[in-house]
């Protein structure tokens, strides 16, 4: 792009739909910024309080380990998935499974709260962007036609005025793109490690049952 073009000037240039693409632009920082706070607030961490627990139910103390989840702040992802597990302890192997796995999907879908907006703008930026690209590229042609004297320069300015729109598009789309796949990868290692912590529970307390 020209160096002495400042932003404003080429979102000037860039023609209505830059309105658009600035919406889009917005709403995609916005949600980056809510999901990247509520991951970083919340206690996505499984071993460590998986590990305390495991050795109170092997301790045989259940109710305690009940307890104490029951105390962990709501930042603690995996708290309420292990309690569910603790409290259907006394209905059988797969009823601490569904109940542990209602829970967890519960947490996932908060987890997961705004990707689908980050997706939709992934295709939507770009989209716009080219439907901007057009909407000049028709401009500039009529620029042409209605010209007594048609010269590069003419043809050139208006394309280049056109592209603008599907640059912005494509780096939105970009930036949503990366910032999805960056924190669907930290769901998808907790909803990972939430399965194993889960099974190894239930193992335990179906252990600690049948010792008894």
């Amino acid at each position: 792009m020209n160096e002495g073009f400042s932003l404003i000037e080429l979102f000037n240039l860039g023609g209505p739909f830059m309105w658009v693409l600035l919406a889009f632009s917005v709403a995609t920082i916005a949600i980056i910024i809510e999901r990247c706070i509520y991951l970083a607030w919340h206690n996505c961490k499984v071993k460590p309080l998986c590990e305390k627990i495991n050795a109170l139910v092997k301790a045989g103390k259940i109710s305690d380990a009940e307890d104490y989840l029951a105390s962990c702040s709501h930042k603690e992802t995996i708290a309420s998935i292990l309690l569910a597990v603790l409290k259907n302890s006394s209905h059988g192997e797969s009823r601490m499974e569904r109940a542990a796995e209602t829970e967890a999907q519960e947490r996932l879908r908060r987890m997961e709260n705004g990707f689908n907006y980050l997706t939709a703008l992934s295709s939507l930026a770009p989209l716009t962007g080219f439907l901007g690209t057009v909407s000049g590229m028709i401009g500039a042609f009529q620029s042409i036609a209605m010209a007594t004297d048609v010269n590069a320069q003419l043809v050139a300015g208006g394309i280049y005025e056109a592209l603008i729109t599907t640059v912005f598009g494509l780096i939105i789309a970009i930036i949503a793109l990366v910032a999805y796949n960056l924190l669907i990868k930290r769901v998808d290692d907790f909803s990972a490690e939430s399965s194993r912590a889960i099974n190894e529970m239930v193992s335990l307390i179906m252990d600690e049952k049948e010792s008894a």
